[in-house]
């Protein structure tokens, strides 16, 4: 492995940058603690589930930026970050990684509002009288 990896990932507004170094086996995100900044243990186990497909990441150290969305996106884009380093990292694993979804990118963006429309495709309230 390099000395340092760095990938984007992305969901919906949220843009992640991860990078990946060797070290004692930190997460920082956005200056915070890993757990101070995902509270829920469901958002934690997303974001680590590529290393757990992998076998762990005891050796590596990850400083994590993220901006936009709310904390769900942002989680799914740190995931797709930290796959995306990991085959940076070592080729071999990029079909174990992507057969179990981690290396796609969701499209799924919201869509806008129309004129002539309450919202994107809700209509504004019919009155007959």
């Amino acid at each position: 492995m390099k000395d340092e990896i760095v990938e984007t990932g992305r969901r919906k507004t949220a843009v992640a940058s991860v990078r990946v170094r060797e070290g004692s086996g930190k997460v920082e995100v956005n200056g915070k603690p890993f757990e101070k900044y995902f509270p829920l243990e469901l958002q934690r186990e997303a974001i680590m589930a590529p290393f757990a497909s992998t076998g762990g990441f005891q050796h590596q150290d990850l400083i994590i930026r993220v901006k936009g969305g709310g904390l769900e996106g942002q989680a799914i884009a740190i995931r797709l970050g930290i796959a995306r380093a990991l085959v940076a990292g070592d080729s071999e694993r990029r079909h174990e990684l992507k057969a179990k979804g981690y290396l796609t990118r969701d499209p799924r963006k919201r869509e806008r509002k129309k004129y002539g429309r309450a919202g994107a495709r809700k209509r504004f309230q019919f009155s007959k009288r």
